[in-house]
């Protein structure tokens, strides 16, 4: 099915995806997407979508289900809260990345700007290139892959996410640092890279978390609140 946005708009073709039935595996074509927001939002059904061109704010936000892939570039809040599913990026991604993601694989190809992965919860995001500051910043849940460098602040005020970065970090943020990479890790960064198409093996990584210092009142600090 192709559907070309130029022709009768965005809402147009969400409603059209909307439309399809719970277990509908149908491949949609959209054309002509010239930036624009909320392409292929609240997808709840396994369909197959590919948009030829870059896209605006919160492409494929809120996905369940569908495997969405953008044949360009995609601007901020791309996945946004996506729940399952898939999307891949072939271009770069702007700001916060993967925001509040359940579950699911984002799959971004270049670069991701800052706050990639905020508030992560569950999702698991592979970059193909370099991220930016302050990226998984409240990550509780989930996983960050990173083939390239990080930027300042990763992992700030983290939770229980496990970020693997294969480049330089440029500095951690508060309570992250660096962890061993366990036998299980490698095992399941094996897997993701693999499920991701990386050209990476998992002895390259190294792995940060959270230190857990940010958990508890500490009474030593109770003249700064």
């Amino acid at each position: 099915m192709e559907y070309d946005i130029t022709a009768t708009g965005i809402r147009g073709l969400n409603e059209k995806l909307h439309a399809e039935p719970a277990d509908s595996s149908q491949n949609w074509n959209v054309v002509n997407p010239n930036g624009a927001h909320a392409i292929a939002v609240g997808l709840n059904a396994p369909l197959n979508v590919s948009i030829n061109g870059s896209t605006g704010y919160y492409c494929a936000g809120m996905n369940k289900l569908a495997s969405v892939k953008v044949h360009g570039s995609v601007g901020p809040g791309a996945a946004e809260n996506m729940m399952s599913g898939s999307l891949t990026v072939d271009g770069d991604a702007s700001q916060y990345a993967g925001a509040s993601g359940h579950g699911g694989l984002l799959n971004i190809k270049g670069n991701a700007s800052s706050r990639c992965g905020i508030s992560m919860k569950g999702i698991n995001i592979v970059v193909h290139g370099n991220i930016g500051h302050m990226s998984a910043f409240m990550a509780q849940s989930g996983n960050l892959v990173v083939l390239g460098d990080a930027g300042d602040a990763l992992g700030d005020s983290l939770y229980e996410a496990r970020l693997f970065v294969r480049g330089e970090v440029k500095s951690l943020g508060a309570d992250c640092i660096e962890k061993p990479m366990r036998e299980e890790h490698i095992a399941f960064l094996a897997e993701l890279l693999n499920e991701a198409g990386a050209d990476a093996t998992p002895d390259q990584f190294k792995r940060y978390g959270s230190a857990r210092e940010l958990y508890h009142f500490n009474i030593d600090n109770a003249s700064a609140y």
